[in-house]
């Protein structure tokens, strides 16, 4: 597996003390590891595959073996020096990066871990959303703008209501900043966000720096990003680098199994799936999807689509949005495992009542 390596060079100290792996396929040794287990904690060294066989999903069999033997020994945290260039494969597995770049033998490296611990099962998360035209709150039908209905002059009465309900959660969507390509209903978040105590997510004409700046000002919690993410990747994740992942809702709508972008305005050809795997290697956290062709419609969400997401992306917080239609489709959501839901017009079409929400807050 170092076919350019001393024997010398390969050893490692305590080797007899570890527990050592060959991965096999038709015969031939494919992928090495050596484990050593220390109470609670374990070090894996020297993970390797041959070169011509790499990319072909050994190195995941093996570190799923090692997780499975160190769960055995009780261990609880699992551990490794990780080359830089192999970062994203091991964020990919859910590791953390534990410590600054450093070098050996001139190459870098970050200590890396991940917890062995059965993880608390986290609270599915009820986001009522409000989207907002001139000021007021409305709802599109399949993002259509020119089919729209008014259901309350006055958003912060709406917040209001969903706060009284015990829904910590608001999902706040500046139509007209997404259709003028700037943020343009900041002051409609800046009164939600100073006189309720709702966690505020907003998203809608966010473009630049700028924009960014006032959202944040203005008392949102996170911000919504989704076109930017498809359109200038590099400024996203530059933001995502400033800011943190825990302030970025990622938003992804999509046609088909296409992206969507500019207030469902323009598809793209880039796939859903490529796109969430690409920002997730990046360290996004939260994602919301939704599916425009049941926006609005009130005929029940994408749950398959959704199941596919999750099958497809390892590690996604995907949060369902578009088509729920009663509360069945919400525990069905649950069910199929997504974090959250967003509803809007079968909360202000009365079919969904608050009070069966809270139920389940």
């Amino acid at each position: 597996m170092y076919p350019h390596w001393s024997l010398d060079q390969v050893k490692m100290d305590h080797d007899a003390e570890g527990l050592h792996y060959g991965l096999f396929a038709n015969g031939e040794m494919v992928s090495v590891v050596s484990l050593f287990i220390s109470g609670r904690t374990a070090q894996f060294r020297k993970l390797a595959t041959a070169v011509h066989h790499q990319g072909k999903g050994y190195g995941k069999v093996m570190m799923a073996h090692l997780a499975k033997v160190s769960r055995e020994h009780g261990v609880t945290t699992l551990w490794c020096n990780a080359r830089a260039s192999a970062e994203n494969f091991y964020l990919r597995l859910g590791f953390r990066r534990i410590s600054e770049l450093f070098y050996k033998d001139n190459i870098a490296f970050y200590k890396m871990d991940i917890s062995l611990e059965p993880a608390a099962k986290q609270r599915f998360t009820i986001i009522p959303a409000i989207d907002v035209i001139g000021g007021k709150c409305v709802r599109l039908t399949q993002g259509d703008y020119a089919q729209k209905t008014v259901y309350n002059e006055h958003p912060l009465e709406v917040a209001k209501e969903f706060e009284d309900a015990g829904v910590t959660r608001l999902h706040l969507v500046d139509l007209d900043g997404a259709k003028a390509g700037a943020v343009v209903n900041w002051k409609v978040l800046e009164e939600i966000a100073g006189k309720t105590s709702l966690v505020v997510d907003f998203g809608g004409g966010i473009k630049k720096e700028a924009d960014l700046k006032i959202v944040f000002e203005s008392g949102a919690a996170l911000a919504t990003i989704g076109s930017i993410a498809v359109k200038d990747p590099q400024l996203f994740f530059s933001w995502l680098a400033t800011y943190g992942a825990d302030k970025i809702f990622l938003g992804a709508d999509v046609k088909g199994e296409q992206l969507a972008v500019g207030g469902w305005l323009e598809t793209t050809d880039t796939s859903i799936y490529d796109f969430l795997r690409a920002n997730l290697d990046k360290g996004v956290k939260e994602v919301f999807c939704t599916d425009i062709a049941k926006d609005g419609l009130l005929q029940g969400p994408s749950t398959g689509l959704y199941k596919k997401i999750i099958e497809a992306v390892p590690g996604i917080r995907l949060t369902a949005s578009g088509g729920v239609s009663n509360i069945a489709d919400v525990h069905e959501l649950e069910a199929a495992g997504l974090a959250g839901v967003i509803i809007g017009k079968a909360i202000y079409e009365g079919k969904i009542s608050l009070d069966e929400l809270k139920k389940m807050l």
